[in-house]
């Protein structure tokens, strides 16, 4: 448990809430992260925290306040623990929501963001960073894309797409950004070719995201690289109702960290304020994702931390959809974190 800056405390004991309300099996192991642990250690990621979080089977990280990090002792956390221990899949899901106001109620799409390159400066070299300032006017930004991690990327969202719709699209720049673009497609199309029962196209970025807003019931899965999934990633959030509801999972072979894909909105911090659905959401997603790695002879747990997962959803569902319940303002309401957490546990009953 990573409670990160801003609303991160209140969002993450949320989701610790939640999660005991739902019975999973989970114990709950605190480690410092962010402001906090700068403060009171001198880092914003200390050597107990990334030796910690190896020892246990998944993380729950709230938002972090990384625009105000500066210098080599606040390196992102979110970063480092994605190129650390190999978290290449950023798994995004977005769906309109009964109860909250939506332009788009036929969206319910995915987006698998690769997680570990990209143009993404903390992400792309060994040493340093991907920016290079070779004067005081002028910056180069180098982008890393290789492709064993377009393989990957594109086979855990295949997988992810045979598990719901069938329905696969690669999202790239190829025409343009020909070989590191023209990389990820090809590898992509091979990748995808493995699943033949999948049906499988690719877009042009910038037309995937008009076509988003055109005709988002014609999307499933979305796979793509590092910042064109952080972007469309946001747009879907917005047509459904705001960061406020869209969970997010970073994802690996043997690790995951849930953090939901909104910032950490100090502003809202002091009032407690901030809307929990989405750390919440983003937790059920690493339950899941715990249960089907469970381990022979340990079948129990897997099923009582899927039904978890299931219970805490089905939930998150009800208190949306009941209008006068206590809801945050970001969609409508008048409630704080608080209340909302409470009405969420109540509609586990």
């Amino acid at each position: 448990m990573l409670p990160g800056d801003g609303i991160g405390p209140d969002v993450v004991a949320a989701a610790q809430r939640v999660v005991a309300a739902a019975g999973a099996p989970v114990a709950w192991v605190p480690l410092p992260v962010g402001l906090r642990a700068h403060a009171d250690l001198g880092t914003t990621l200390p050597d107990v925290t990334l030796k910690g979080v190896t020892e246990c089977d998944g993380a729950l990280l709230g938002p972090l306040t990384t625009h105000a990090y500066q210098g080599p002792t606040m390196p992102n956390p979110s970063a480092v623990l994605r190129t650390r221990l190999y978290l290449y899949a950023n798994i995004r899901p977005v769906r309109a929501w009964t109860g909250v106001p939506c332009r788009y109620p036929e969206l319910d799409v995915v987006v698998v963001r690769e997680n570990t390159q990209g143009f993404y400066a903390d992400r792309n070299l060994l040493d340093g960073n991907g920016e290079l300032r070779p004067d005081p006017d002028t910056v180069i930004s180098v982008r890393l894309v290789t492709r064993a991690a377009c393989a990957r990327l594109v086979r855990a969202a295949c997988e992810l797409a045979a598990e719901r719709r069938g329905h696969l699209t690669l999202v790239h720049k190829a025409n343009v950004l020909r070989l590191g673009d023209g990389l990820f497609l090809e590898e992509a199309r091979r990748v995808a070719a493995g699943f033949p029962a999948l049906q499988v196209d690719d877009l042009h970025v910038d037309a995937c995201s008009m076509h988003l807003l055109m005709r988002p019931e014609s999307f499933d899965v979305i796979a793509t690289t590092n910042m064109f999934g952080d972007i469309l990633s946001d747009q879907t959030a917005g047509m459904t109702g705001g960061l406020g509801l869209a969970p997010g999972l970073n994802a690996g072979e043997a690790f995951a960290v849930a953090q939901a894909v909104h910032g950490s909105a100090p502003d809202l911090a002091a009032e407690r304020l901030g809307n929990p659905v989405a750390e919440i959401l983003s937790v059920a997603l690493l339950l899941r994702w715990l249960s089907r790695r469970g381990q022979p002879g340990n079948e129990g747990m897997a099923a009582a931390t899927a039904a978890a997962a299931q219970r805490i959803e089905g939930a998150v569902g009800r208190a949306l959809a009941e209008l006068g319940g206590p809801r945050t303002p970001d969609i409508g309401g008048r409630g704080d974190t608080v209340a909302f957490t409470e009405a969420i546990c109540r509609a586990m009953a």
